[in-house]
């Protein structure tokens, strides 16, 4: 008689192997009974840490308070993962953050001593992309069962975030993720107060973001994994990939990245069944005809990565297929990039020493970017053919994608950015004190600074703000600068004791210039820091002020050769006595000097 033994209650590992053997021979017998007895005893402690994506079949996902619970036992039972409450959320409830540590150390800088690598994985930014949430907790379980299977952990530290969307995930339903295949139930993409959080880490408007900071900078971690599920066009794969851009990382880690780290991951996923290409950030047009690498600038989390240097990746899987299979693939990215740290990580710990001590004397810093369209990548693309049929709904043309026909296709791919505006650093910026948000926020990233001891006066460049562009629509709860432009001037200004003095020969460079540089993408400015200096506080009754603006244009003969000009020159200008009284007022020390000038001060580099 044989026997034939299957148990394959977690499709996403090689748990077991089939044995098939004549138990009951006396060559077989003994080796049988261990072999049955350790098979038992492991189904059982799988028993009792199944998920309920695994109890489910794959179409569920748990709740918060489920999550939550999952990986408080996990921590009771395994001495090798904690579970620590971090900051606050705008939900009333911390952030948690997991550790995994197989030495059982989890001082973070005691294991950074010992020369441990950090990856971080963000979960639940968008509750109702929920694949990482899954992963994350079998990929946990997995490593406290079988440590044996997950040698690269003994040089490697995880750390997760189960939830970081605390709020969303409370918000739970079945509806709002119309377009795409489970789980479920799943959480809101909003946060409590209705925030993206993928859209927050540099303005902070939230508590989550400034607690997520926090942990941040006290892992600050090798490499970075923020999981998603995407939007968009329907091709052939499951996972795609939307990484840190290469140019805006730059130096050795940008080269490391295009070089090593994306080809290993390629080719990771493609051996585990779930073959990946870039992020499809084909809007308004089909993916066969190619697409731009999507811009993470730093309001995104991997954006906000980079200005710390470091690699970071937000997975997409595909909308459009089953969450089974969205989640197994999930697994196998954290799994590949859990390897990958392992292998590389004595490189990826150089590099990122060497690029903070290079950025700390780095002298010009980009802006702005935009995407070279002559140089792009070519990439096999395998998707499906797009058809245009008559919609049943209005009667015109609409896309549909035929998967009855797909294709594999080589396709351009445009990832270079080159710089459009660039900055040469400054010896240091200037704060005066009354701008705690801005302080609050370069304390909570790290950026080393130091308040004046005594008045002083110093020779600083000066912004003068001139014509500023402001989007129509409210956007994360503002109304987004698009562009500003002005003039740089230098000044002799005076300072109070207890000022801001924030030098720039700090590994924290990038962060500090774009987002006190005025033109940085994502600066302060842009998220509307300083409206206050965008509004006059003070003017003039004209009937009072004619007597005056008669005298100052009397008294200054370039104040009169430049209000002639702008007569000559400016029909509208000329017809209005109201324009003529505001323009010497403009010109004139009455105007209040903080009117359109930046609050934040240059001491210019020697």
């Amino acid at each position: 008689m044989k026997i034939c033994l299957t148990l394959d209650v977690n499709p996403t590992l090689p748990f077991y192997k089939r044995i098939e053997t004549n138990p009951f021979s006396p060559e077989t017998m003994p080796k049988f009974l261990l072999i049955t007895f350790l098979l038992v005893s492991s189904t059982c402690a799988f028993a009792q840490y199944e998920t309920r994506f695994e109890k489910s079949k794959g179409t569920q996902t748990p709740t918060y308070e489920e999550g939550i619970a999952y990986y408080q036992r996990l921590a009771k039972d395994f001495p090798q993962i904690q579970i620590q409450t971090k900051g606050p959320t705008d939900s009333g409830k911390p952030l948690h953050l997991v550790l995994y540590s197989r030495n059982r150390q989890f001082d973070i800088a005691k294991l950074k001593a010992q020369g441990k690598a950090i990856l971080l994985i963000n979960n639940a930014i968008h509750p109702g992309e929920s694949d990482g949430v899954d992963a994350s907790m079998m990929l946990l379980r997995n490593l406290a069962l079988h440590p044996e299977r997950f040698p690269q952990l003994d040089s490697i530290v995880l750390a997760i975030i189960p939830f970081y969307n605390i709020g969303g995930a409370l918000n739970r339903n079945s509806t709002t993720r119309v377009n795409q295949d489970g789980p479920e139930e799943y959480g809101f993409r909003g946060n409590a107060r209705n925030y993206d959080l993928n859209r927050d880490f540099i303005k902070a408007d939230t508590r989550n973001a400034r607690s997520f900071a926090a942990i941040f900078h006290e892992l600050d971690p090798d490499l970075f994994v923020d999981t998603h599920v995407s939007n968009g066009a329907d091709y052939q794969y499951v996972m795609t990939l939307d990484y840190t851009q290469e140019n805006k990382l730059g130096g050795v880690l940008g080269d490391f990245q295009r070089n090593t780290f994306l080809p290993y991951l390629y080719k990771h996923m493609k051996e585990a069944g779930y073959e990946a290409t870039p992020y499809v950030n084909a809007w308004g047009q089909t993916p066969d005809k190619g697409f731009v690498q999507f811009p993470d600038w730093p309001r995104y989390s991997t954006g906000y990565a980079a200005l710390f240097h470091t690699i970071g990746v937000m997975t997409e899987t595909h909308m459009l297929k089953p969450y089974d299979q969205r989640v197994k693939a999930t697994y196998a990215y954290l799994e590949g990039t859990t390897k990958l740290l392992a292998q590389y990580r004595r490189s990826i710990l150089a590099m990122r020493r060497e690029t903070k001590a290079a950025v700390k004397t780095q002298k010009t810093f980009p802006l702005t970017w935009q995407v070279n369209r002559e140089k792009p990548s070519q990439i096999e693309f395998k998707g499906f053919e797009a058809e245009y049929p008559n919609s049943q709904v209005s009667g015109q043309k609409r896309l549909f994608y035929n998967r009855d026909k797909p294709f594999t296709k080589t396709i351009p791919f445009y990832n270079q950015y080159e710089p459009v505006e660039t900055v040469e650093r400054p010896e240091a910026y200037v704060i005066p004190q009354g701008w705690h948000n801005v302080i609050e926020l370069l304390k909570l990233n790290g950026v080393q600074m130091r308040s004046l001891t005594q008045d002083s006066v110093m020779k600083v460049e000066v912004y003068q703000i001139g014509d500023v562009k402001t989007s129509s629509q409210p956007y994360e709860g503002h109304y987004w600068h698009t562009s500003v432009d002005m003039n740089k001037e230098s000044k002799e200004l005076s300072f109070r004791k207890g000022d801001w003095y924030v030098p720039v020969n700090q590994e924290m460079n990038r962060y500090i210039v774009e987002t006190l540089e005025p033109k940085g993408v994502d600066s302060f400015f842009k998220w509307n820091f300083f409206d206050t200096i965008l509004q006059a506080k003070e003017g003039f009754s004209a009937y009072v002020f004619e007597d005056l603006a008669a005298k100052l244009l009397s008294d200054s003969p370039e104040l009169q050769k430049a209000m002639k000009e702008k007569i000559a020159g400016d029909e509208a200008f000329a017809k209005s006595a109201d324009a003529q009284l505001d323009y010497i007022y403009e010109h004139s020390a009455y105007r209040e000097k903080e009117y359109m000038r930046y609050p934040i001060f240059r001491i210019p580099a020697r």
